[in-house]
This record gives C-alpha cells, sequence and structure tokens, in this order.
C-alpha cells in the first residue's frame, strides 16, 4: 500500500482537527493561531478541488503563495499564508499524506500590496448574496443570520463562531463581541438581525448542550468553528454567483456602506473595534467623489 493519502480519504474535517491538534500538541502555538492555520489550509484544500493532495507539485504550492499576492489580502495576511501552508505541508509529510516535503515551495512573500482599499460589496450584491441562503431549510437560516450579522456588524468569522446564546441581550437589543486581544463589545442588535437569529433559534438550532448560538450540522453538535463559517461564506458567495470570497470582505462592506451612508471614520471604527483610523481607513474604501465631497478646501492667504 502506497504510504501516500490523499484528501478523499479523508474527510477534511478530520484532517484539520488532526492539524490543528498537531499545531497545539507539537508546535505550541495559540488558539486564534491554530483557527488562523486551518483556515488558511482549509481555503487551499478547497482550491486544489478535485485533484486533492494527489500529485501535489511544488508549481502547486507556489502558485497557490502567488494567488493570494495578488493585491486582494494584506502583506501580513500573505505572509500568515505562507506560515500556515508551510506548517501544513511539513505536517503532512510526517503523517504520510505525501511523499515529499513541498514546504520550501511556499516561499515567504514580502513588499507593499497593490491596493491597501478593500472591496466592498454592492447593495445588490449582499441582496444577492443573503438571496442565496435557503431559509426554507435549518441550515439556509443559519447561514443567513451569519452573514447577516457579519454584513451588518462587521464582525469577524471567529467572532460569529464564539457568540454565546447568554452574548444576546433581547430585552436591551444589545449583543456582546469577544473580539482580538481578549476585548470584549457591546453593540446594538439591529432588528433584521435579531430576527434572523431569532428565527434560526426557533426554527433551525438543533437540540444542544452546547451554548453556542451557530451550530454544525454533524456530530457532534457543536459550535461551529472559525473555519466552518469561512467555509459557509465561501459556499453561498460562490452559489450566488459572485465567486468565492471568504468573511472579511463582507466586513469591508460594513465599513463601505456605513461610509457611504455619511458615518465618520471614527464611527466606523467604534462599530468594527479598531484600535487605529488608520486600519479603519484601509477596511473603507473612499471613492475618489466621495473624498472630494469631504476634503476641506486649501486655505488661501491673505494678501498683504
Amino acid at each position: 500500500m502506497s504510504r501516500s493519502r490523499t484528501v478523499e480519504s479523508e474527510k477534511v474535517e478530520v484532517l484539520l482537527a488532526d492539524f490543528g491538534d498537531y499545531l497545539r500538541e507539537q508546535r505550541c502555538v495559540t488558539a486564534r493561531t491554530v483557527e488562523a492555520y486551518t483556515a488558511d489550509v482549509d481555503r487551499f484544500l478547497d482550491r486544489l478541488g478535485r485533484q486533492g493532495l494527489r500529485g501535489l507539485t511544488a508549481g502547486d504550492v507556489s502558485r497557490a503563495i502567488l494567488r493570494e499576492a495578488d493585491g486582494r489580502h494584506a502583506p501580513a495576511t500573505v505572509r500568515r499564508h505562507g506560515c500556515s501552508l508551510r506548517a501544513f505541508l511539513r505536517y503532512a509529510v510526517v503523517v504520510g499524506l505525501i511523499d515529499s516535503d513541498l514546504s520550501s515551495a511556499a516561499v515567504p512573500v514580502s513588499g507593499r500590496q497593490l491596493s491597501l482599499l478593500p472591496q466592498g460589496l454592492t447593495r445588490a450584491q449582499v441582496r444577492a448574496l443573503l438571496h442565496g441562503c435557503d431559509r426554507r431549510r435549518a441550515v439556509g437560516r443559519r447561514d443567513y443570520a451569519m452573514i447577516l450579522l457579519m454584513v451588518r456588524l462587521g464582525l469577524r468569522a471567529g467572532e460569529v463562531a464564539d457568540l454565546q446564546l447568554e452574548d444576546i441581550d433581547w430585552r436591551a437589543g444589545q449583543i456582546t463581541v469577544r473580539g482580538k486581544r481578549a476585548r470584549t463589545d457591546q453593540l446594538p442588535l439591529p432588528s433584521d438581525v435579531g430576527a434572523a437569529i431569532a428565527g434560526y433559534l426557533q426554527r433551525g438550532r438543533p437540540v444542544t448542550t452546547s451554548r453556542a448560538v451557530f451550530i454544525g450540522t454533524t456530530p457532534p453538535l457543536v459550535g461551529m468553528s472559525r473555519s466552518g463559517v469561512s467555509r459557509v461564506v465561501r459556499r453561498v458567495s460562490a452559489k450566488a454567483g459572485l465567486g468565492a470570497f471568504g468573511p472579511h470582505r463582507l466586513r469591508h462592506t460594513t465599513a463601505c456602506t456605513m461610509l457611504s451612508s455619511g458615518s465618520s471614520l471614527v464611527e466606523i471604527g467604534q462599530v468594527l473595534r479598531h484600535d487605529s483610523l488608520g486600519t479603519t481607513a484601509r477596511h473603507a474604501r473612499v471613492e475618489v467623489d466621495r473624498l472630494r465631497r469631504i476634503a476641506s478646501a486649501w486655505p488661501t492667504g491673505s494678501s498683504s
């Protein structure tokens, strides 16, 4: 029997879980890093498609890295993606998923990205994305509520996955969000988002002891993972004919929508829970016409 195995012989979820265990036990990385690395590897495997790891070459790995460095992602994100793939490829050869170590093909990428202004979705695209969730089915109601949360409040995939039943204050109309670096914020719960979550809780969420709001569909019935939320966004966006993209595109959309409605960068930063206005500016794509409207006229000197 060949030592090599293919992704087809392993469920992706099991493979990612085993890789996560390896990162925790052998690499001693944090839970957030495990989530980020497994999400990157999940996207890499998804793009391999039917090929899986069978016949994987150094060229395939290099092309995957270059695809990430096309200007749509921040340099730090591209560098992390390379680290994720190198760690996974080393793990894959150790456990026999591939025969040779291809980690050196995931070359480090540095330098400035082509554009610091990420593109959000248009209103029509948001409608198409939400329409891609079949709310006649329980899983569609779950996906609709998760995506609406990310579009309206700019939540990250990990923050959606971490949301607990106790984090929703229905009486006060607030939601508690646990973000990066153990930061906790209370945000207003928009009525449409609240209705979507309630619809899922009443007619979709399976019976389980888990206190997570959003539950996976396969046993054991536990809360969604960050990578699981990311997979939902990619699946629904592809189904909607928008091309598969990740949840951070929805966070950009929140910023762009608020900006076009007249919100200031300070207000946008408060909703997205940024530490600096520089970060907020990178999330909000500002059109040239919009810049002309908000720019102050250059003061002219008085004649002497």
